[in-house]
């Protein structure tokens, strides 16, 4: 993913890219065009504005201009997760790419609507997902005015569809300028390499060249939450992935977590999956 082109040039009206890689694109960034990305293969960690959620192959969504995002991969469990392990269909467009008044039109009312909801982040659901995941792999083989008409097709699918959730929090508004998307890189990569021990604050506030307060105070502007919040929702993403999986038990997944005691982990797991991680286990796992 990280050859992707990330701007729509002046020859095509919009990009369409089916990819294949060792991991996805862990870095954290936002860029002026919607994004429609479909997970062909792969899981991992899914981080859209101020969101935390395990990702699996099927995973689809709608990202509006400007919204930061990454896709982290898990690290590589054997020779099984050789490169090309992740997978995925991407979809770059801007508003305008049919021309600056096409969508002002009456007709394009439901369209207009769903770009407004997009700015929040969209995560298609059932029948949906599969119907509009099989027209993004159609797209990829087509060419022309096909592909725009099947462009179309899946937004108009998309907007007369209720079968998809917002992902950011209601109000939630990027904070960030582009040149602090470098920092932002430091601070995931660090705590997605300890969240299973103590993160340090002090090291992770010296990642930033900030003092512990200016970093947290920082952090909490940007990201619309605290950073202690941030790494709880990073430990309990992990958790979800591990309960599904179903090797570990509950208490074996928590202190691989990084949580210190049962008792903490099922209180966060709670408040952040408003369920309780065994009844999430039995209900979600393989």
């Amino acid at each position: 993913m990280r050859a992707l082109k990330k701007s729509v040039s002046s020859i095509h009206s919009f990009i369409v890219q089916e990819f294949a890689d060792a991991a996805f694109d862990p870095n954290w960034h936002f860029h002026p065009e919607y994004q429609l990305f479909c997970v062909v293969e792969g899981a991992g960690t899914r981080f859209v504005g101020d969101t935390i959620k395990p990702f699996q192959p099927g995973d689809l969504v709608m990202l509006g201009p400007d919204l930061p995002h990454l896709w982290r991969s898990d690290p590589p469990r054997g020779p099984e997760d050789a490169p090309g392990a992740a997978r995925g269909i991407v979809v770059y467009f801007r508003e305008d790419f049919l021309g600056r008044d096409f969508f002002e039109k009456q007709e394009m009312v439901l369209l207009r609507q769903l770009f407004e909801k997009a700015g929040r982040g969209l995560e298609v659901r059932g029948r949906t997902r599969e119907v509009l995941t099989r027209k993004m792999h159609d797209m990829v083989h087509q060419e022309g005015f096909g592909r725009v008409l099947a462009l179309l097709d899946i937004l108009h699918g998309l907007a007369l569809s209720d079968e998809y959730e917002t992902i950011t929090s209601l109000g939630y508004v990027n904070a960030f300028k582009p040149s602090e998307t470098e920092r932002m890189r430091k601070v995931h990569e660090y705590v997605m390499g300890h969240f299973g021990r103590e993160i340090s604050l002090e090291q992770v506030a010296a990642l930033t060249n900030m003092a512990p307060s200016a970093f947290c105070r920082y952090f909490k502007a940007r990201a619309n939450k605290t950073f202690s919040g941030f790494v709880s929702e990073v430990r309990i993403g992990h958790a979800c992935r591990l309960l599904i999986e179903g090797n570990l038990s509950v208490s074996q997944v928590a202190y691989a977590c990084g949580f210190k005691t049962i008792s903490n982990f099922n209180r966060q797991f709670k408040a952040i999956v408003h369920e309780n991680p065994l009844r999430y286990q039995r209900r979600y796992g393989k």
